[in-house]
């Protein structure tokens, strides 16, 4: 959920942000984004490197700016060999409302408005795109069911603007090749 949501949500964002003062985090994402646009056009190599602190801070700078359908708030940490754990606060009526019967109808009476999951995953993101898998997800206490959560996060996606397809391997945004985890730290090029 969050290797597609997260790359796609930066690449987005930078189109509609305004010049209003950001901080430093904030700065060098959007720099980043504005080198591996013009990347695209002269062929340069950007290669980059980004903690989790700063990302975490793009990503709550993004939500303000650029609310996403379903999702309130996303925090992310890597982990080494592209493993990130995510705390989501999911909107499930979206969720429900979007693709009835989504949400089980055993779960249907505590995944409802807005809650907070927590997912871990596994993302491979080589030759411009990314695929990824649920290793484990909670809600509160509740383990809930990877195919569950790989469903929920494939609604998501398909509510953003993009509209991508998580069941599927998704292009990666501005060219990017590859992106890697390690330990508080995500690492890319083109």
């Amino acid at each position: 959920m969050v290797g597609v949501i997260f790359i796609r949500l930066l690449v987005v964002v930078v189109s509609v942000l305004g010049a209003s003062a950001q901080s430093a985090a904030v700065q060098k994402v959007l720099r980043l984004f504005d080198d591996l646009s013009s990347a695209q056009t002269t062929k340069q190599k950007v290669r980059f490197q980004l903690t989790e602190a700063e990302v975490n801070e793009y990503l709550r700078h993004a939500q303000t700016v650029n609310p996403r359908p379903g999702l309130d708030r996303l925090s992310v940490k890597f982990f080494p060999a592209n493993y990130v754990s995510t705390l989501t606060v999911v909107d499930f009526d979206v969720v429900e409302k979007a693709r009835p019967g989504t949400i089980p109808g055993l779960l249907q009476p505590v995944l409802n408005g807005k809650k907070e999951i927590w997912v871990d995953l596994r993302f491979k993101a080589t030759g411009g795109v990314v695929t990824f898998s649920v290793e484990k997800a909670y809600f509160e206490s509740i383990r809930l069911p990877a195919f569950l959560v790989e469903k929920m996060i494939n609604v998501v996606g398909s509510r953003q603007v993009e509209k991508f397809d998580t069941s599927k391997p998704v292009p990666l945004p501005s060219l990017l090749q590859s992106v890697v985890t390690e330990d508080k730290t995500i690492a890319g090029e083109n």
